[in-house]
């Protein structure tokens, strides 16, 4: 079956406002194509919401009250969990035609949203309270205090990125599911088919179709109504650094947890496994296409093992395969769309201009483009000092820890990190000196499970976490209550 057919013999070309499918039959200046970034071929369209639409969406769910038990929620997301992971092969499919994505990275990607789905069942499952005694000091008295945490007034929006076309969209479903909260989720427009599907494995498992509406549209129409309905009481987004910002500024006396960009290095020191970090090194740089936020996007190399290490990485670079993303064994697919290639492009040819010498890659057609390596980079260049979304690997030197710290810290980002050494004294160092939300040692930047905390500080984020544990918290409020106590 092709993808063409699949989205339209599951509906996935309609939105689901509070579970009812709305707009699959719209077409023209109403509906959104989505492409197939490899073939650029249309592989469906979406409708655009109204104003109205989204207004509905924000109603119903605000109306809504669930009185769903710990056990029913977790009942419910490991029934989705089932689901997801006996269709897997078909999510992976999906995700790759939409978003251009390798076999090999989708497929691992339909893994993680049925761990984002069991790791929420568990959480639903523990207690959350906290108990305090009030003796503890010579002004005390015979009480006790308790905590309970409890879902939102309002309702959640949550708005995703097009680089994890579904588990993106797990992480903000799953914890407000598992918190009793009602959202309204947008999904990216280039890739809407994973979010609706998403949706529609937690309506299977069971889920109150209030407590979940999935509208499609062109954020020129629809954002700041997402951002200022007077039902939403918290905005969840992964994205870029500009729109983070005017959400900050337009969402006025809402909560906020705002996931942004990386610049995120791996450093390399005297004492490394150069063959170990070397790939780490490739795989940081071109898993996911390098479109991830923690991608390694800077490779900070001390000056005694940069030769070796620089080889290292330009044999790995041309050993892994790209291509078409439909191939089971091309080890990449395709970036977003052609013009997120043009601008990596340009940024490595503008890099070459001031000095950089381009050792692999740089090779573009569409939206395929191919990894590269670049060195002889100052961090003030362009492809260095900003986040390049994309397979590009500048390679910069220095002297000493303190120069390597002085460099990774010299960027308006601060979310992951990756540190090769057997040091203590460094690693210690490290973990206390480098601004960034994570230090991974000895591994790629982006490593973490999906229940553990993840954000970043600057413009990486508020500092607020994300991970299924973190963002229950974030998604609830905390009431206290205290009782006499003999």
């Amino acid at each position: 079956m092709s993808i063409q057919q699949f989205i339209l013999d599951h509906h996935l070309n309609a939105m689901r406002i509070n579970g009812k499918r709305v707009g699959g039959d719209r077409t023209g200046e109403r509906a959104i194509a989505v492409h197939n970034p490899y073939t650029e071929e249309v592989i469906g369209n979406v409708p655009k919401a109204t104003l109205e639409e989204v207004r509905a969406a924000f109603s119903t769910g605000h109306a809504y009250r669930s009185k769903l038990t710990r056990y029913e929620r977790a009942a419910i997301l490991n029934r989705a969990a089932d689901i997801a992971n006996r269709r897997k092969d078909e999510v992976a499919a999906l995700i790759s035609a939409e978003a251009g994505l390798c076999m090999k990275d989708a497929i691992y990607e339909a893994g993680r949203v049925s761990d984002v789905f069991l790791f929420g069942a568990n959480e639903v499952l523990k207690d959350d309270g906290q108990v305090f005694s009030c003796d503890l000091t010579h002004h005390g008295k015979k009480r006790r205090v308790y905590t309970q945490r409890s879902p939102l007034l309002g309702v959640i929006t949550a708005i995703t990125p097009f680089n994890h076309p579904m588990n993106q969209v797990a992480h903000k479903v799953v914890p407000s599911v598992a918190t009793n909260n009602r959202m309204v989720l947008k999904p990216s427009e280039k890739v809407p088919f994973s979010a609706i599907l998403l949706a529609d494995f937690l309506y299977e498992a069971g889920l109150p179709p209030e407590m979940l509406s999935v509208v499609t549209g062109d954020p020129r129409e629809i954002a700041d109504e997402l951002l200022t309905n007077e039902h939403v009481d918290l905005i969840t987004f992964t994205g870029g650094v500009a729109i983070g910002k005017y959400i900050a500024n337009k969402a006025g006396y809402r909560r906020m947890v705002l996931e942004l960009g990386g610049n995120d290095p791996i450093i390399v020191m005297e004492d490394a496994d150069v063959d170990e970090a070397s790939t780490l090194a490739v795989q940081g740089s071109y898993k996911n296409s390098g479109q991830r936020c923690t991608a390694i996007k800077r490779m900070l190399v001390h000056e005694s093992v940069a030769d070796a290490f620089t080889e290292q990485v330009v044999t790995k670079t041309k050993a892994w395969s790209y291509g078409d993303p439909a191939d089971t064994k091309v080890d990449m697919g395709t970036v977003i769309d052609e013009p997120a290639a043009r601008l990596f492009e340009s940024r490595v040819n503008e890099a070459v201009a001031q000095g950089a010498r381009l050792l692999v890659g740089n090779e573009r057609r569409g939206a395929l483009y191919s990894p590269t390596v670049i060195d002889r980079v100052d961090p003030a260049m362009t492809v260095a000092r900003e986040e390049t979304f994309g397979p590009v690997s500048p390679i910069i030197k220095f002297r000493n820890i303190d120069e390597a710290i002085r460099i990774s810290n010299g960027t308006a980002y601060g979310l992951s990190s990756a540190v090769c050494t057997n040091r203590l004294d460094y690693i210690t160092r490290f973990i206390s000196e480098l601004d960034v939300g994570t230090v991974n040692v000895r591994e790629v930047p982006g490593y973490r499970l999906e229940l553990t905390p993840f954000g970043g500080i600057k413009d990486s984020g508020l500092g607020y976490k994300e991970g299924v544990q973190e963002a229950m918290k974030s998604f609830t409020n905390i009431k206290t209550y205290s009782l006499p106590w003999v």
